[in-house]
C-alpha cells in the first residue's frame, strides 16, 4: 500500500475528473465506482517515473521507548506493458545485516512474487504467499506492505469526505483479493488536490484495527511526483512503530532492468 501504492493507462483524466466531481445526468454513480475512480486517479498521477532511487532510514521503537537504527538504498523499476512495478531494497547497517537484499516483483493479475537475500546464509530465499503478513526484518511494515499493490489487486468503496491536517480528503476502503492476505480492509485517506494517501487503517483477520500509517513532508519531484519524506508504521497492538525517512531521491536516475534479477540478489551494492 505504500506505493500508492494501479490499473495502469487506461484512465483518462477527463474521465476521471467527471466521475469524481459529480453524478452526471441518469447516471448513478456507486460508492465502490467511485472507491475505484479515486484509486485509479491516484495511480495514474504517478506514471512515468521511469525509475527512481534513494536513501533510506528505517527507525524501529518498541513500546518502551528503545530505538534502533537501519539504512538502506531503494531502487525502483517502473512496469511495462501492463504489468507492476518493481523493487530492490537493499540493507547497508546494521553491519550484521549488511547486503541483505529484498526484491519484490508486483503483478496486477497475478500474485506478487518477493525474493530476500540473506548473506550470512548465501541465498536467496523467495517469500512464499502465505509469510508475506509477517514483519519485514523485525519493523512494523510486513512483507505485503514493503512489495506495494496494484490497484487491481483490491476492491474499493467510497465512505465519505473528510478533513485531515486542514487537506479535504476521500476516505476509501479497499479490500484485499489475496486470501492470504494480513487484512480484511484498509482505509485510506487520500487528499483531493494531489492524490496523495496521508493516512491509513489496516485491519487485521480478526477485524481488529492493527496499524494506522500516516504519511508526512511530501516533496514534489520532477514536477510530476509526489513521495512523502517521512512514513511511520504505528502498531496499536503492541504498542511498536517503525519509521521510514526518506532522503536523496532521484528519478530517471538511469537503472537496468538487468539489476532487478532473483540471480543478482548476491551483487546487490
Amino acid at each position: 500500500m505504500l506505493k500508492t501504492v494501479q490499473i495502469r493507462k487506461i484512465w483518462k483524466p477527463m474521465v476521471a475528473a467527471a466521475l469524481l466531481a459529480m453524478p452526471l445526468a441518469g447516471f448513478a454513480e456507486t460508492a465502490e465506482e467511485k472507491g475505484l475512480a479515486i484509486f485509479e486517479e491516484a495511480d495514474k498521477r504517478g506514471e512515468g517515473y521511469v525509475d527512481s532511487k534513494s536513501g533510506m532510514l528505517m527507525v524501529l521503537k518498541d513500546k518502551r521507548g528503545n530505538t534502533s537504527e537501519r539504512q538502506m538504498r531503494v531502487k525502483g523499476l517502473e512496469g511495462k506493458d501492463g504489468d507492476g512495478d518493481k523493487t530492490l531494497m537493499i540493507f547497508d547497517t546494521p553491519k550484521d545485516q549488511k547486503g541483505t537484499a529484498l526484491l519484490t516483483f508486483s503483478h496486477t493479475n497475478k500474485d506478487d512474487d518477493q525474493w530476500l537475500y540473506l548473506p550470512a546464509l548465501k541465498r536467496v530465499k523467495k517469500i512464499a504467499s502465505k509469510k508475506k503478513s509477517g514483519p519485514f526484518m523485525g519493523s512494523e511494515f510486513s512483507f505485503e506492505d514493503i512489495g506495494g499493490s496494484e490497484v487491481e489487486e483490491y476492491d474499493y468503496k467510497y465512505l465519505r469526505d473528510e478533513t485531515v491536517d486542514g487537506q479535504k480528503c476521500f476516505v476509501v476502503e479497499s479490500y484485499p483479493k489475496d486470501k492470504y492476505s494480513g487484512y480484511t480492509r484498509v482505509v485510506s485517506w487520500i487528499d483531493q488536490e494531489h492524490y496523495r494517501t496521508l493516512k491509513a487503517e489496516f485491519y487485521d483477520r480478526k477485524k481488529s484495527h492493527l496499524k494506522t500509517l500516516v504519511a508526512t513532508g511530501f516533496t514534489l519531484y520532477n514536477d510530476k511526483f509526489w513521495r512523502p519524506d517521512v512514513l511511520e508504521m504505528v502498531n496499536l497492538q503492541t504498542g511498536k512503530s517503525t519509521l521510514l525517512k526518506t532522503s536523496d531521491t532521484v528519478f530517471g536516475a538511469g537503472l537496468k532492468s538487468s539489476a532487478f534479477n532473483k540471480n543478482a540478489l548476491k551483487r546487490a551494492r
